[in-house]
């Protein structure tokens, strides 16, 4: 049986050992409460065998126009809608080797206990990176409905008279995005260039602490308009030299449904004593499902059991939720929208300033 760290490599103790890991990086995408979990997708991939795609149904609202009750008139009823919603499990593996040599030479220096202490960091660098990733591919939607779900849900201002973020930016996108529900949104990610920005004009409110000696201390939270901001340099920047355009993100709580499905073997070891005079690998695997609410994926153009990031962004992969008889579902109640702007451009001529 394979060792880890001199000991009998045990994979669900090792599960539980990556969990406790400090993480340097922020993926405060991940960490935010627009993930809820989701009973429905788990029982649809736990109870059956090999599923990797799923057609959930989603309830729609009550519609249809009252009658005049007047004591004449017939009352019509009507059903209520239902509308497919198509989620797929999102399967990820990787493997690090390390040789007996390496060990030898260094005097024990520990390379193995090394990469233990960074694969939990390192899965949540993917799944930040595969939350993107959808995002950019229900973006790149196309079709009358979902064309206008892009549309409307897109505020950029990234090449207007005023390319930057200002006071009435968010207000201005959530509108744009669901009118009355304009509410619904509770969240902004932001790269950090942007977020200076809003610092700059005092528009940015950092979350205060008071501890136990009674002094108070700012947080990393901060609030725009309201809504809670989180800061982080993995959201979509384009560099034009002269500018950047950044990409930021407005989400509702449960804008999106997450469920850790889980693989047969998460975590396992193995040793070849012959290869590099003897070395040890850890594979790790994970299966999760990131739905969008309000949005299918369609599967049309994944090619194997699991979609790859190029699918995941492609447009062509996702639609609307609808009952494929040509009522989508109201692009208002997804609570998710994008802000494109430009960072603060240089100042480069002499006495220019930026402040």
């Amino acid at each position: 049986m394979a060792k880890f760290d001199r000991k009998t490599f045990n994979p669900e103790a090792f599960g539980r050992y990556i969990d406790t890991i400090p993480k340097i990086r922020s993926n405060e995408l991940i960490r935010s409460r627009a993930l809820q979990p989701n009973s429905q997708i788990r029982a649809a991939f736990s109870n059956q065998t090999g599923v990797v795609y799923a057609t959930l149904p989603m309830f729609g609202r009550l519609d249809g126009e009252p009658i005049n009750y007047d004591g004449e008139t017939d009352i019509t009823a009507h059903s209520t809608p239902t509308y497919d919603r198509g989620v797929v499990v999102v399967g990820r593996a990787n493997g690090w080797v390390e040789r007996d040599f390496s060990e030898d030479i260094t005097g024990g220096a520990g390379f193995m206990s090394n990469v233990a202490r960074q694969v939990s960091e390192y899965w949540e660098d993917v799944d930040q990176d595969t939350l993107i990733a959808i995002l950019n591919g229900i973006f790149n939607m196309s079709g009358t409905q979902n064309t206008e779900f892009v549309e409307k849900h897109t505020h950029d201002i990234s090449d207007t008279v005023n390319p930057e973020v200002g006071a009435a930016t968010l207000n201005t996108a959530i509108q744009q995005a669901s009118g009355d529900k304009k509410n619904n949104f509770s969240l902004v990610i932001l790269h950090s260039a942007v977020a200076t920005q809003l610092e700059n004009m005092k528009l940015l409110k950092y979350m205060t602490q008071t501890d136990a000696n009674g002094v108070e201390r700012n947080l990393s939270l901060g609030t725009w308009n309201g809504r809670t901001v989180l800061v982080d340099d993995d959201m979509p920047t384009i560099d034009y030299g002269s500018y950047s355009k950044y990409t930021g993100y407005v989400l509702g709580v449960g804008a999106f449904d997450y469920e850790n499905i889980g693989a047969e073997v998460p975590f396992e070891m193995a040793r070849n004593p012959a290869k590099n005079g003897g070395e040890t690998t850890l594979y790790s695997r994970q299966r999760k499902v990131f739905a969008p609410y309000g949005i299918s994926f369609t599967k049309d153009y994944m090619v194997t059991n699991s979609p790859t990031k190029a699918e995941l962004q492609d447009g062509a992969n996702w639609t609307l939720v609808n009952d494929s008889a040509g009522h989508y579902i109201s692009h208002k109640s997804i609570p998710i929208a994008r802000i494109i702007s430009r960072g603060q451009e240089p100042c480069l001529l002499p006495g220019c300033s930026t402040e």
